[in-house]
């Protein structure tokens, strides 16, 4: 593999467990923030009906919408969050900068009222935006060029999003299901408490352990000043507005519009970047947008954990064990027990396989991702089909199996995806590249939320619309892995060694 000719030096790092010891700094950094993300997103849903809609089934496709929106635009801000770190603010000071507006937002969604309600959730996307796509390039900046480890570094930094994911819904479940003598709306507030408090936590764990980093991430020298920074900062008072408009009244059809156009525009400017390089960085910048467009896929199905399976497992879904209620948010914890579970081993079976040369490529593991996220849905159509009893709910495991298998999946998928955009992007632009990841990511989320709300009709979810919806989904993700593994030699030559 050729090291690209604008490759940046790359400091001589401690080691520690045989990884640059900033690595284990960022792990925790993203513990938290995702604590905070993933401590609220169980919620959403089932607060907005509970608030809005006094608990009526009728919401549920209205709340499902507002989901899949606020998860779309969470992720397609980090386009202009990549942008802002590569040319303005460096990626130090827009994770530092994120951290604040993501806190105020989340302790504004605390307010029971649905303009400001959703004004949070607008802070919320806005400050994600300067978050998210810089803390997942700079792990990739404390490799050097070529490093073996980074895979495994990014599989690492994975199971650092996924501890915060697992933690945060069984904290944030339990007080919402201890506070028994409160109203159900006013218990989720209390989970939106929590989760600001913890990013507020993060954001002075990366304040304190940035000076691990030795420089990496700083800004361009030329923008180092404080002029820079009140020019984001007006940028960001100009950008919640917008954002809070978008989902109060533009809706999830505008937006997926919308999200399609940005997608375009960014694919144009990571072409022209391509070209100023050699014919191998546009070949390369091609097979990223490919993946791209699988990687819609993929989260289109994946992301009905937190709309259309909160809604089966609150509604359809035994939860009595032993005389007593599984919380319906605790199964989001289910993801990240198994990732936590099945990131080493994935991590091993990789590097075992590579000993033999029989190690997937990059295109093959994504093809492996959408086939186990089609064998989740399955599970559920088998129990949809046969296991529905006289009350009409499925039993517990189905569920959880899905979850699982999902998870397996995404372990295939996203941890590589982070990584490969660190190796395909050019290098000078490899914070809006991530950008355009998390765009692709925020295109399925926004269609995830769209099948959700068809699913869940205009009366709520039932076994029979889920049955079908659910059937759906696992049509079309196993036609998409089967091409993807048709296609894997194409990718393989654009990519011109990458592995």
């Amino acid at each position: 593999m050729t090291a690209p000719a604008d490759a940046r030096a790359v400091p001589d790092y401690p080691q520690t467990l045989g990884h640059p010891r900033p690595l284990w700094m960022l792990f925790m950094t993203e513990f938290w923030e995702r604590f905070a993300f993933y401590g609220m997103r169980w919620a959403l849903t089932l607060y907005i009906v509970a608030e809005f809609f006094s608990g009526d089934a009728s919401g549920q496709g209205y709340a499902s919408r507002t989901y899949g929106a606020y998860l779309a635009l969470v992720y397609a801000s980090a386009i202009f969050g990549g942008y802002v770190a590569d040319r303005v603010l460096g990626y130090q000071r827009s994770i530092l900068l994120g951290a604040v507006v993501m806190g105020a937002g989340l302790f504004m969604v605390m307010v029971p009222e649905r303009d400001v309600f959703l004004a949070g959730l607008a802070t919320v996307i806005v400050g994600n935006g300067l978050f998210k796509p810089n803390i997942s390039s700079l792990v990739g900046q404390i490799y050097p060029v070529g490093d073996e480890r980074r895979d495994r570094g990014f599989t690492i930094f994975y199971m650092g999003i996924n501890m915060g994911g697992f933690l945060a819904p069984l904290v944030t479940g339990w007080i919402a299901s201890v506070m028994t003598n409160t109203p159900l709306q006013q218990n989720y507030r209390a989970v939106f408490l929590s989760t600001g408090i913890g990013m507020a936590i993060c954001f002075v764990w990366f304040l304190i352990g940035r000076k691990q980093l030795k420089g990496v991430g700083l800004p361009p020298p030329e923008r180092h000043g404080g002029k820079s920074l009140v020019a984001v900062g007006v940028g960001i008072l100009v950008a919640i507005p917008l954002v809070y408009l978008l989902m109060a009244q533009a809706g999830a059809i505008f937006i997926a519009w919308l999200l399609g156009i940005l997608f375009i525009g960014v694919a144009a400017m990571l072409v022209i970047e391509a070209v100023r390089h050699d014919r191998i960085q546009i070949h390369r910048v091609i097979a990223m947008l490919l993946l791209f467009a699988f990687n819609v896929l993929f989260w289109m199905f994946f992301e009905q954990a937190g709309s259309s399976f909160n809604f089966l497992a609150q509604n359809i879904v035994d939860r009595q064990m032993f005389g007593w209620e599984f919380p319906t948010g605790w199964f989001q914890s289910v993801n990240s027990a198994a990732i936590l579970v099945f990131a080493p081993i994935v991590a091993l079976a990789w590097a075992f396989l590579a000993r033999f040369r029989k190690e997937p490529s990059i295109p093959r593991k994504f093809g492996l991702g959408l086939i186990f996220n089609a064998l989740g849905f399955l599970v559920l159509m088998y129990a949809l089909k046969s296991l529905v009893d006289g009350r009409g709910l499925i039993p517990f495991w189905p569920l959880a199996a899905c979850y699982v298998a999902q998870t397996i999946g995404e372990l295939c998928l996203s941890p590589i995806g982070l990584s490969t955009v660190t190796k395909l992007a050019p290098l000078r632009v490899v914070g809006l590249a991530m950008g355009g990841w998390f765009l692709s990511t925020a295109i399925g989320n926004n269609l995830s939320g769209l099948l959700a709300g068809h699913i869940s009709g205009e009366n709520g979810m039932t076994v029979a619309s889920a049955l079908s919806g659910f059937t759906f989904s696992f049509e079309l993700l196993v036609g998409a892995g089967i091409v993807l593994f048709l296609i894997a030699p194409l990718i393989n030559r654009l990519m011109h060694g990458i592995k």
